[in-house]
C-alpha cells in the first residue's frame, strides 16, 4: 500500500527458450539446466531428437576409438556374446531440447515411473496409483516417448535389452481405448527392460543340517527342558553340508555396465572325519554327509560318528533336559544313577527312544515312551511309562504297554496285553490275559481272557471278566450297536410301507385289469386313448415298480441287521471261553465279576472263605440266563 493505494503484485514464473544440447547424462544436464536458470527442474521438460549408441572393445595399454552403432550391429554383438565380454563397453549419447514444462499437458496426471532391481539387469515401468489417461490417436506414440524420456532420466539405455515394451505398450494402449478414460485404483507393473544378470559368487560354507534347533519367535514359550542332549538321525538323512566355493558369472546391466562377480571367500574347509557310519557324497556343488544307519551323531576327538548306545548317570533337567529321538531312532539308553534316595530319571522328565535301561528310580511326573524299556528301582505314583515290552520292579505309577513283567505293584496303574505281576499290593491291573503270583488285598484285575491268581493273601480284591475291555473293541460294539438300532428303525419302517402299497395294489388291481383291458381294445381299433386312462394306468405300474424297490430295499437291511447282530453275539461269546483262575484256597471277601454283552448285566460271584474252587467261567443255565459257575480248566 503506497500514499492509501492497493496494488496487487502478480509473480510471474520463469520461462526459458527452448536450448538443444548433446549429453551423456540426461539428469545431470536438466539440474544444470534448472539451476542456471534458477527454477525448479519440475518446471522443465525435454525432448529426445536424436540417440546414438557408440561401443568399443578395450585393449591394455592403448587408446581405442569409440565407434557409433545401429540397432543392427548391436543385435549382431549381442548374437556374438560381446555384451558379457569385459573389455566390452556401450555407451549412449542424447541429443535432446530443453524447455519449460507445458502445464496443461494431457498427461500431467498420468504418473509414470521408473524403477529397477538391485543389480539394474531388471527394469520395471510402474502406473502409480490414482494416475488418469484418456486415449487419442497418438497415445501409442506419445506413451513410448514417455517411457523412453523416463528410462534416460534413469540413466537406463533405450532400444537396448527393451524387445518387450512393444508389447507392453500395446497392452497399455488397448485397455486405455477401450475404456476411452482410465483412472488407475491400483499400481500397475510392467517389465520393459532384461539385460544379463549375473551369477553371485558362492562363498564355502559349513552348514549343521543334524542341529535341528528351533527358531523361537518372541510370542511362543520356550521349552527350557530341550537341551538337544542327544541329536538322533536316521539312515540316508542328511547331516552335514560343505557347500564348495564357486565363483559367480558375469552380467551386464540395462545401464551397459559390466558386473564383475566376486571372488569366492573360502574359510570352512572342513577338518573333521568321518567313519563308516556316514557316507559322503561329492556333487559338483555341494559335500553331502549322510547317515548310513539310524542313531544319534556325536563328534568326538574331530570325528563324526553314528552311535546306538549312550551310557548316562542320570536324566534330569538340570543334565541332560528332555530326550525326544523318537520310538524309531535305534537309540539305547542306560541311566546308571542306583542311589535309592536319588532318581535316575528326574521329575518331570520326558524321553522317547528305541530302548531304555534304568538302574535306578522314576521320579514324580516324569514319562517315558520307549518300544523296549526296564526299570530296577521304582516308580513314582505321578510317573508314567509306555513300552511294547516293559520290566519294571516296583511300580507305583502308570505302565502301558503290550507284555509287561513287574515285580511288585504297589497301588500302581497297569494295562496292556499280556501282564505278568510277581505281587501285587493294591493297584488297577487291565489287560487281555493277567497272571498275579502273589495277591495281597484291594487290586483291581479286569481281563478280557483270563484271570489267574496263583497265590491269594489278602481280601478286598475284585477280579472281572470284560470283552469289551479294549478301546477298539469297546467302540465296535458301540458303533454296532448304534447301526443295529438305525438298521432296526428302517427295517419297521420300510415293512410298514411294504404293508401299505401292498394293500393298495390289492384294492386297485381289479380296476386296473379293467383299465388295461380298455386300452388294448383303443389301440387295437385305431382310435385315440383317453388321456385319464392312460395317466391311471401309468400310476398303477409305478406303484409296483416302487413296491419291488422297497422290497429289496427290506432284503438288504434284513441282511445287514442279520450281520450286525452276528458280530454282537460273537463278543457276547467270547465270554464263554474267559476264565478267571485261583490256583490257592480263597480267603477273605473277594469278588468275581463277568460282564456280558447281551443282555448287558454284570454277574456277580463271592466266592466262600477257603472254598478251594480254582477256575470260575459263565454258563448258560437256561435260555437268556447266566451263571458264574467253578467249571474243569
Amino acid at each position: 500500500t503506497l500514499f492509501g493505494l492497493n496494488k496487487t503484485v502478480k509473480k510471474t514464473s520463469k520461462k526459458i527458450r527452448p536450448i538443444v544440447v548433446r549429453t551423456q547424462n540426461v539428469a545431470k544436464e536438466l539440474i544444470d539446466t534448472a539451476r542456471s536458470y534458477d527454477i525448479n527442474v519440475n518446471k522443465i521438460d525435454f525432448n529426445i531428437l536424436e540417440v546414438q549408441t557408440y561401443t568399443r572393445i578395450t585393449e591394455e595399454e592403448k587408446e581405442v576409438d569409440w565407434e557409433e552403432d545401429s540397432i543392427e550391429d548391436l543385435s549382431e554383438l549381442e548374437d556374438n556374446g560381446a555384451f558379457l565380454d569385459k573389455d566390452f563397453e556401450i555407451k549412449q549419447i542424447y541429443e535432446i531440447e530443453i524447455f519449460s514444462k507445458v502445464e496443461d499437458s494431457a498427461y500431467n496426471n498420468f504418473n509414470l515411473a521408473i524403477g529397477a532391481n538391485a543389480t539394474k539387469c531388471k527394469v520395471y515401468l510402474s502406473i502409480k496409483e490414482g494416475s488418469s489417461v484418456k486415449y487419442s490417436p497418438k497415445f501409442s506414440k506419445e506413451l513410448l516417448v514417455l517411457i523412453n524420456k523416463s528410462k534416460v532420466r534413469a540413466n537406463i539405455l533405450i532400444n537396448i535389452f527393451d524387445e518387450m515394451i512393444d508389447d507392453v505398450i500395446s497392452k497399455i494402449v488397448a485397455h486405455v481405448r477401450v475404456e476411452e478414460k482410465v483412472t488407475y485404483d491400483k499400481r500397475q507393473t510392467y517389465l520393459i527392460a532384461k539385460s544379463y544378470e549375473p551369477t553371485l559368487t558362492t562363498d564355502d560354507e559349513i552348514i549343521l543340517h543334524y542341529d535341528k534347533k528351533e527358531e523361537v519367535s518372541e510370542s511362543s514359550r520356550v521349552n527350557y527342558s530341550s537341551r538337544d542332549f542327544i541329536q538322533s538321525v536316521h539312515e540316508d538323512e542328511l547331516l552335514v553340508e560343505y557347500i564348495k566355493p564357486k565363483k559367480g558369472e558375469a552380467g551386464r546391466n540395462c545401464r551397459g555396465e559390466y558386473i564383475e562377480p566376486k571372488e569366492p571367500i573360502e574359510t570352512n574347509t572342513p577338518t573333521f572325519k568321518t567313519d563308516s557310519t556316514i557316507k559322503i557324497i561329492d556333487n559338483d556343488d555341494s559335500v553331502e554327509y549322510r547317515a548310513s544307519e539310524n542313531g544319534y551323531i556325536t563328534l568326538d576327538g574331530g570325528v563324526y560318528t553314528i552311535k546306538s548306545e549312550v551310557d548316562i548317570g542320570e536324566i534330569s533337567f538340570k543334565s541332560t533336559g528332555d530326550i525326544t529321538a523318537g520310538l524309531n531312532s535305534e537309540i539305547n539308553i542306560n541311566v546308571k544313577e542306583k542311589d535309592e534316595q536319588k532318581d535316575a530319571v528326574g521329575s518331570g522328565t520326558e524321553v522317547e527312544v528305541s530302548e531304555i535301561d534304568i538302574d535306578g528310580n522314576v521320579g514324580a511326573h516324569a514319562k517315558i515312551v520307549a518300544l523296549k524299556a526296564t526299570v530296577s528301582g521304582q516308580t513314582h505314583k505321578n510317573s508314567i511309562i509306555k513300552a511294547d515290552e516293559l520290566q519294571i520292579n516296583v511300580h507305583r505309577g502308570c505302565a502301558y504297554g503290550k507284555n509287561i513283567h513287574i515285580t511288585r505293584v504297589e497301588h500302581g496303574v497297569v494295562e496292556g496285553d499280556i501282564v505278568e505281576v510277581a505281587q501285587a499290593i493294591g493297584g488297577t491291573i487291565r489287560a487281555k490275559e493277567i497272571i498275579i503270583g502273589l495277591c495281597a488285598s484291594h487290586v483291581k484285575a479286569t481281563a478280557s481272557r483270563s484271570i489267574e491268581i496263583k497265590k491269594l493273601q489278602g481280601s478286598e480284591n475284585t477280579f472281572t471278566i470284560d470283552t469289551v475291555i479294549e478301546k477298539s473293541d469297546l467302540d465296535d460294539l458301540g458303533n454296532n450297536n448304534e447301526q443295529i438300532e438305525k438298521l432296526q428303525t428302517d427295517v419297521d419302517s420300510i415293512e410298514s410301507e411294504i404293508k401299505k402299497y401292498t394293500e393298495m395294489i390289492k384294492g386297485n388291481l381289479a380296476t386296473h385289469n379293467d383299465v388295461k383291458k380298455r386300452l388294448l381294445h383303443y389301440k387295437k381299433s385305431g382310435v385315440k386313448m383317453p388321456a385319464s386312462f392312460i395317466k391311471q394306468y401309468k400310476h398303477f405300474l409305478k406303484t409296483q415298480e416302487h413296491l419291488n424297490y422297497i422290497k429289496q430295499e427290506y432284503s438288504k437291511k434284513l441282511d445287514q441287521l442279520s450281520l450286525l447282530n452276528s458280530q454282537t453275539v460273537s463278543f457276547q461269546d467270547n465270554i464263554f471261553d474267559a476264565r478267571v483262575i485261583n490256583r490257592d484256597k480263597w480267603v477273605g471277601y473277594n469278588e468275581v465279576i463277568f460282564k456280558l454283552v447281551e443282555p448287558p448285566i454284570e454277574l456277580v460271584h463271592k466266592p466262600a472263605e477257603g472254598s478251594t474252587d480254582m477256575i470260575f467261567a459263565v454258563i448258560e443255565v437256561d435260555d437268556g440266563e447266566f451263571e458264574i459257575q467253578a467249571v474243569e480248566e
